[in-house]
């Protein structure tokens, strides 16, 4: 039985546009000539390369080795020379060492991987050491490493796994088609994920905008009786940001995570639908993760869909595969329209962390001034985490930090409802970026002297 959900304050209703791919079945990307794969795909210290310029790799290969604990290996995600080792468009806007890739169209993988028929009767050491070499992050954007959520402190007792499929961003509905086509695959991944915890129990939070999904993954749920934990699949209300972690705990089980804390600090374990499937792929089969399911849409592609495609597959190779613009482009964006970065070039790659590319016609785009804050507070009453978004703006707006840092601009989880609402059009999230980058380079030169 589907269970409805509880809801959480704040919160906008946007434009949603997932008519546009919801209802088509995920196509893949046929090989591309080249991929240029970032080190740096996860939130964590970057890879260091483990290959050079005339370097011969297979799919599958070892490419990036993790130099820190909070990070995830990089796998080659096909087969050819390596053409260039140096710094190229990220996602995040920034130059990454990243690793070109020239397809010998061969797609070999670099060998037999051991497969695991009998995955669910390993040993949780044994899964968590193949989920580490396999690089599986969290699937929903945050790309936090996997493996180190699954390695709580030891005072952290975990009792519930929440698995999240609400994805709540306009647009994205690369984990809905997931739920619908694969959801054995979630399946079994909520049963590796509840062993390697040792729990008893799951919820798996869909919002109601995707009823098929929810009757899908139910139905799914109901077939496995005794061989799954206690599981129920959870219909949440359709508002942006539900899929935020915190959101979705307070969403679920009427929790609260407190300010600074996490997750495990109230015995909760979260990982997105699609990073179960990976975690699923990876013990099972033996295989890293090498692609994933993307949707590419908006009025201005011809062709929305989505896509499965390798990790390192350049925007432009995506958007040629769905007949081109359609029109003039206004943007182009990786992921959804309120917390994806827009991009200036179209050689940026698909990472792990990428959920969807995002394009706008010029039409749609348009540039207003930022005006004077009016004290409406709009923003405080969109925002989902309970903050004074207008004083954290006007703070970082005379640049005074000192006085910013009382209104707990880390607790700000960036979902972008303050700019949304925010009738004087006034860039709040950067700002709050701002005094975060501030805070953060404050605590470096402490730690220096």
């Amino acid at each position: 039985m589907i269970i409805k959900g509880k809801k959480f304050p704040g919160g906008i209703h946007p434009f949603y546009g997932k008519e546009f791919t919801q209802g088509g079945a995920t196509e893949t990307l046929p090989l591309p000539d080249k991929v240029i794969i970032p080190l740096s795909q996860h939130i964590g210290a970057p890879c260091k390369p483990l290959v050079a310029i005339g370097a011969l790799v297979k799919k599958g290969e070892l490419i990036g080795e993790t130099t820190g604990t909070i990070a995830a290996p990089i796998h080659a995600s096909l087969s050819g020379k390596v053409t260039q080792v140096a710094p190229s468009p990220h996602p995040s806007g920034n130059q990454i060492l990243s690793i070109t890739i020239e397809s010998d169209k061969q797609d070999e993988w670099i060998g037999d991987f051991e497969e695991h028929p009998d995955y669910l009767n390993l040993d949780p050491d044994t899964t968590k050491k193949i989920i580490t070499k396999a690089g599986i992050v969290g699937l929903g954007g945050a790309a936090f490493p996997t493996h180190v959520k699954l390695n709580p402190p030891k005072d952290k007792k975990i009792h519930t796994l929440i698995l999240n499929g609400v994805e709540c961003e306009p647009y994205l509905t690369s984990d809905h088609r997931l739920m619908v086509e694969q959801p054995q695959e979630v399946i079994e991944g909520l049963k590796i994920l509840t062993r390697i915890l040792g729990i008893k129990k799951a919820y798996i939070g869909i919002e109601d905008n995707k009823p098929d999904a929810l009757r899908i993954m139910e139905e799914a749920v109901g077939r496995e009786g005794d061989r799954l934990v206690e599981t129920k699949v959870v219909e949440l209300e359709t508002k942006y940001p539900q899929g935020g972690e915190k959101q979705l705990i307070q969403a679920i089980l009427g929790l609260e995570v407190p300010n600074g804390g996490l997750p495990m600090d109230l015995g909760l374990v979260v990982q997105n639908v699609g990073t179960a499937a990976a975690v699923y792929e990876a013990v099972r089969f033996g295989r890293p993760l090498i692609d994933r399911i993307i949707t590419v849409t908006g009025r201005g592609v011809m062709q929305p869909k989505n896509l499965r495609v390798r990790i390192g597959t350049r925007v432009e190779d995506i958007i040629n595969y769905c007949g081109g613009f359609a029109g003039e482009p206004g943007k182009v964006i990786m992921g959804g329209p309120m917390m994806g970065p827009a991009q200036f070039t179209l050689d940026t790659p698909v990472v792990k962390g990428t959920g969807g590319i995002l394009i706008f016609p010029k039409e749609e785009v348009s540039i207003e001034e930022s005006r004077a804050c009016i004290r409406c507070a709009a923003c405080i009453e969109a925002c989902p985490v309970g903050l004074l978004p207008n004083m954290l703006s006007v703070t970082a707006e005379v640049l005074n930090f000192t006085e910013a840092r009382k209104y707990h601009p880390l607790a700000c989880i960036e979902c972008g409802c303050c700019s949304y609402v925010c009738p004087s059009r006034r860039p709040i999230v950067h700002q709050i970026r701002h005094i975060k980058m501030d805070l953060a380079s404050t605590k470096k030169k402490v730690v220096m002297v």
